[in-house]
């Protein structure tokens, strides 16, 4: 039998031979390119890039629009396929990358609204949105696209070291990255009482975030909860959660949940998760069904050897490998 080239990840030029997004980028994992309608209406899950970033809230350039980039460069390397649960997610999912979203780097209003009708054009061909950004202000717009094509409530879990809660920066920025949680809560879909934050620690959170989190009934957990309750039942708890009278749930994915030492190409954040206990996280999250993931603030000027673009591109394939078990076990 002639196997696939996304079969063999481990042969030499192996990104020459995959299809190209653009340039010299190849697609994630090197899937087949969604380059229309039609062709999302083939995929179950549909990858897309969003290479935006807005205001820079430590006040130095980060270079986080790159990330798309770099993450399918990394991915080349990758298949859909892991051994500890001995099974390959591209052999159960139909996987496609869009490739990028169109940006307005002089307008943040513009490019939240084309991220939205991107991701709606991907829920209107029953495909499921995974995204990689990107600065973390984007998120909102994707579940804006959700809300319109479902009829219940929706459900976040949300990784981050930060609640990123904050209404604006400096009362300049209504797109800041550290208020995607404020303004995903203001959707009426969006019941606040399913929003759970696993992760959050540090001196890089306010006292108003804690109070807002607190205000609208979101569940928090800080590492200190996580290290006392354990990663599997701190994920078995938000699953309860996030799912409960929801018909669907959002997973977004701050890179800086993971601990700086981790973490190369993200934000300087020590105390956090190592990648085992997200990646497990979001294989079981997969599995028991999601309506889109995304996974922002990879900084790859900052990370010679794109660690954590590499990181990222585990990320999403544990998760789709949760999704190819979930489907597999619903399909018995």
């Amino acid at each position: 039998m002639t196997m696939k080239m996304q079969d063999i990840p481990m042969i030499p030029n192996r990104k020459a031979s995959l299809p190209r997004i653009y340039g010299d980028t190849p697609t994630f994992l090197g899937t087949p390119i969604a380059t229309s309608p039609a062709d999302i209406r083939k995929a179950d899950v549909v990858i897309m890039g969003v290479p935006w970033e807005g205001t820079i809230t430590w006040g130095t350039y980060s270079g986080c629009e790159l990330a798309p980039k770099a993450i399918r460069h990394a991915a080349a390397r990758y298949g859909g396929y892991l051994p500890e649960y001995d099974i390959d997610s591209l052999s159960v999912l139909k996987v496609a990358d869009a490739g990028d979203v169109q940006i307005d780097p002089s307008s943040p209003s513009r490019t939240m609204a084309m991220v939205r009708a991107k991701a709606a054009e991907i829920y209107g061909g029953k495909a499921v949105p995974i995204t990689f950004g990107g600065d973390h202000s984007f998120t909102p717009a994707i579940i804006e696209a959700l809300s319109d094509h479902v009829k219940g409530n929706i459900g976040i879990v949300h990784f981050d070291a930060h609640l990123d809660n904050m209404k604006s920066f400096n009362k300049e920025d209504a797109f800041p990255r550290c208020g995607p949680i404020y303004r995903l809560a203001q959707l009426p879909k969006v019941k606040t009482a399913n929003i759970v934050q696993i992760g959050i620690r540090g001196p890089r959170n306010a006292p108003s975030e804690g109070a807002f989190a607190k205000k609208i009934g979101a569940t928090v957990f800080t590492i200190r909860d996580i290290r006392r309750l354990g990663m599997d039942k701190t994920v078995e708890r938000a699953i309860d959660i996030a799912y409960r009278g929801a018909e669907a749930v959002y997973v977004t994915v701050c890179s800086d949940v993971i601990d700086a030492a981790y973490n190369p190409g993200g934000p300087i954040d020590f105390d956090g998760l190592a990648p085992h206990d997200l990646f497990s996280a979001l294989y079981a999250l997969g599995e028991k069904g999601i309506a889109g993931l995304d996974f922002v603030e990879i900084y790859p000027l900052s990370d010679r050897n794109n660690v954590s673009a590499h990181l990222a591109a585990w990320a999403v394939v544990y998760a789709l490998v949760g999704m190819a078990a979930g489907r597999k076990a619903r399909t018995r």
